[in-house]
């Protein structure tokens, strides 16, 4: 499979003298001359044309004669469980680069690469991110692997592969939800081709939507991947917040009284949306309902299975009441929680996306939004797949 990224190359065989740099030798002695390392490219910065695209068996379709039934509760064990029993839980980062986002939440790493780790270093990079939330591995080769074995090796280890019920995905890989926004190719541009949604909703000056993936369902996702084939240049980072620290603000009595209530998550208005987009005759091709969407109840504070740490979760986008408190009480105190979570500026990360990065985080104990900044730049495009393994039913 071709390579995420393309390396540019000068046109003469010798290197000028801002491509060298200089490295020490053992006595500390500058005197070896060496080519500097080339900067990667996204696909859409080469300027070869939309047909050498290498990714574009991966494009979003919709099959508008496949559905799918009911997801069935499955028993999960995490496999950070394991990695608690082993001598040393971090043995998988003996040989990585490690910069720390912030001293408790996030993490990028190089010297790593994820599809050489075998089960143990699978089961410690589990208890990796569940500590840190959200870790960005940059220099991946994952990219260039197989999608069967990014959906049948890879995701189903860490839980079941959740198949997203609107979302476009890649012909024979529909466990792989795609990302996909881009301008100047259709009358669908400015459109998020996942469901049709454009970049800022009607009425909002901001497409920001802090979420975690999929909550409406009954076991929703744990350990998540992300990664893209192309992007801007510049924009579409992803933020992330840290929602166990938003818990561990907040006074212990009010900690108290969050622990006693539950939230009804839905994916209804998510799947109304996808069926209206795909009333307009323009906008069919970018939506389709695959299987029924359901309502759960979910607990306002949650407990991460193996660190044992406390989180909120509730989010602007699945969450819909608060089943212990009537109406007016639930929208006020899921305001003032969503608040907490959106301007916590001091427990939120962004991550930059470079060529070959694969982003990783705990859907259980973290939120995201993608950041659609590059909206109405011609020929941008941001194409990227996210395996979603399911994990436990959430608990306190």
């Amino acid at each position: 499979m071709a390579p995420i990224a393309t390396e540019t190359q000068p046109e003469t065989a010798l290197p000028s003298v801002q491509d060298l740099k200089i490295s020490n030798n053992a006595n500390g002695n500058k005197d070896t001359v060496q080519p500097a390392k080339k900067k990667l490219q996204w696909f859409s910065e080469t300027g070869l044309p939309k047909s050498a695209y290498p990714y574009e068996h991966l494009l979003p379709s919709f099959d508008r004669d496949v559905t799918y039934g009911t997801l069935e509760p499955f028993e999960h064990v995490d496999p950070g469980h394991a990695a608690k029993e082993h001598s040393d839980p971090r043995a998988f980062l003996a040989e990585a680069d490690i910069d720390l986002l912030t001293p408790d939440f996030g993490s990028e790493v190089s010297g790593v690469q994820l599809h050489k780790l075998d089960a143990a270093g699978r089961q410690q990079l589990a208890l990796y991110v569940s500590q840190r939330g959200v870790v960005a591995f940059r220099d991946q080769d994952f990219i260039d692997q197989d999608p069967s074995w990014q959906v049948n090796d890879w995701g189903s280890f860490f839980g079941r592969n959740h198949i997203h019920p609107t979302s476009g995905q890649p012909k024979g890989y529909p466990e792989l939800h795609l990302v996909y926004r881009a301008w100047g190719e259709d009358p669908g541009d400015g459109l998020d081709k996942r469901s049709g949604s454009s970049s800022a909703p009607p009425g909002r000056v901001s497409s920001v939507g802090w979420h975690s993936d999929v909550s409406y369902e009954l076991q929703p996702p744990g350990l998540t991947a992300l990664w893209l084939y192309d992007s801007p240049t510049s924009g579409g980072d992803t933020a992330y917040v840290d929602a166990r620290a938003a818990y561990n603000r907040l006074s212990p009595s009010f900690q108290a009284y969050l622990e006693t209530l539950h939230v009804v998550h839905s994916g209804h208005e998510q799947a109304n949306f996808s069926r209206e987009r795909g009333a307009d005759p323009k906008l069919t091709a970018y939506a389709h309902v695959r299987r029924e969407p359901v309502k759960n109840i979910h607990p306002l504070v949650r407990r991460h299975p193996v660190t044992g740490e406390k989180a909120l979760y509730v989010n602007r986008v699945f969450s819909r009441k608060i089943v212990e408190l009537k109406d007016e009480e639930s929208a006020a105190l899921l305001e003032l929680l969503y608040q907490i979570i959106e301007r916590g500026l001091d427990f939120q990360v962004r991550v930059r996306w470079r060529p070959r990065t694969v982003v990783l985080w705990d859907n259980r104990i973290t939120a995201h939004s993608a950041l659609a900044d590059f909206d109405g730049v011609p020929g941008s495009r941001r194409h990227g797949a996210r395996v979603t393994p399911q994990a436990e039913r959430p608990f306190l």
